[in-house]
């Protein structure tokens, strides 16, 4: 009975001893099931191809492969055992069933604190484990392996389309490639969509009313319409709370019932607007024109500014019967000629307002200061009741 030693092509590592008898047929299948392999062909060492069982001799050293042209086992005449703790020797890994054949010098010398390195930088150093092919299996994903391998390679980021630069990032902290993880940090921020803070436009706005239902509250709280012509379009109902309307056009616009709360509608221009109902609790208005504004609303609802700021604004003519200007600023508004019957201005800033052909019939001044305050020409006398605590 003859003896070989079998060892699956290219490696002279994990050599399986058997019996030789029947056919070549008997011998590939007992190799099989050995070496863990589907063996196709036999070699002896020189790289001769065996076609006949009866070529083979006691204690040969025989390689068998899968169908593949032989490999020789050693490089140079020396042994493959030698070389294997070089750096310039050449490994095949086997990453999530995806193989990738590099040097260990590739491995090591790029990143020399790094897994891969500390993996590879000595022989078995950490008993890598290998499948039926001598490759070394790592349980990773090779999508995001390759870029950090390439990367290893020539040192520069090349990532190809469709691949997650979040998942490269998280092999490279995996693998410890430190000098990587910087730049797939930057590419990642580079890659983001810049914020968008540029002023929404008369059309786009026109767009979003068209495609909302007139039932709908359209929900505009905090949006930046600044500089924006939204004159004599219906904003009624909408919540603009918190938005930046600073220097707006919105004369003969329709604002009934509309939430300006903490708006900015500094140097915006409102004149004839609709603003029946409407809520600018401590909105900013510094500077505006209100001219001819109707804040008289006929079924009771009261327009609120309590709290605005409504330095230097010209709201001249305006109908404002029963509004809540509360603890609001007017200090130098021109408020001539306006409705103010009934009005709300306890706590009111109102020094240096022109209030002449007001009426202020039953309105509460107490408390407001009307300090340098225009009261020619008032449509009805202001009893000292109105002003006083």
């Amino acid at each position: 009975m003859r003896r070989v030693t079998l060892f699956v092509n290219g490696s002279p590592r994990n050599g399986k001893v058997v019996a030789v008898y029947g056919t070549l047929s008997d011998l590939l299948s007992v190799a099989s099931n050995k070496l863990g392999i589907k063996a196709t062909s036999v070699y002896n060492g020189k790289g001769g191809l065996i076609d006949d069982i009866a070529l083979i001799r006691d204690d040969d050293v025989l390689f068998v492969c899968e169908g593949e042209p032989f490999i020789d086992p050693q490089t140079d005449g020396r042994p493959h055992e030698e070389l294997t703790g070089s750096h310039t020797d050449w490994l095949t890994l086997n990453v999530g069933g995806r193989y990738f054949t590099t040097t260990r010098s590739t491995l090591v010398n790029k990143e020399p604190d790094s897994m891969l390195a500390h993996m590879f930088k000595d022989k078995d150093a950490w008993g890598n484990k290998q499948d039926h092919r001598g490759a070394f299996l790592i349980d990773r994903s090779p999508e995001y392996f390759e870029p950090i391998l390439n990367y290893l390679r020539h040192g520069q980021l090349i990532v190809n389309d469709g691949i997650n630069l979040l998942g490269v990032l998280e092999e490279a902290r995996f693998f410890g490639i430190d000098s990587l993880i910087e730049h797939l940090e930057i590419a990642i921020k580079n890659s983001q969509p810049a914020e968008d803070h540029s002023p929404i436009s008369r059309k786009e706005f026109v767009r979003f009313l068209l495609a909302t239902p007139t039932k709908s509250e359209l929900r505009c709280q905090g949006l930046n319409f600044s500089g924006a012509d939204l004159s004599r379009l219906d904003l009624r109902y909408i919540n603009f709370k918190m938005a930046n309307l600073s220097r707006c056009n919105l004369a003969h616009a329709n604002l009934c019932c509309a939430n300006l709360e903490r708006a900015d509608l500094s140097g915006s221009v409102l004149d004839s607007a609709n603003l029946q109902g409407v809520k600018m609790l401590c909105s900013n208005a510094e500077g505006a024109s209100l001219k001819g504004c109707n804040f008289e609303d006929p079924s009771g609802l009261k327009a609120n500014l309590e709290g605005a700021n409504l330095k230097g604004v010209d709201m001249e003519g305006s109908q404002m019967t029963g509004i809540n200007l509360r603890v609001a600023t007017l200090k130098n508004a021109k408020l001539k000629n306006c409705n103010l019957r009934g009005a709300t201005l306890a706590g009111t800033d109102l020094e240096n307002c022109d209030l002449s052909g007001c009426d202020l019939q039953e309105a509460n001044l107490r408390g407001s200061n009307v300090k340098g305050a225009i009261f020619e020409e008032m449509l009805t006398p202001l009893h000292m009741s109105q002003s006083v605590r």
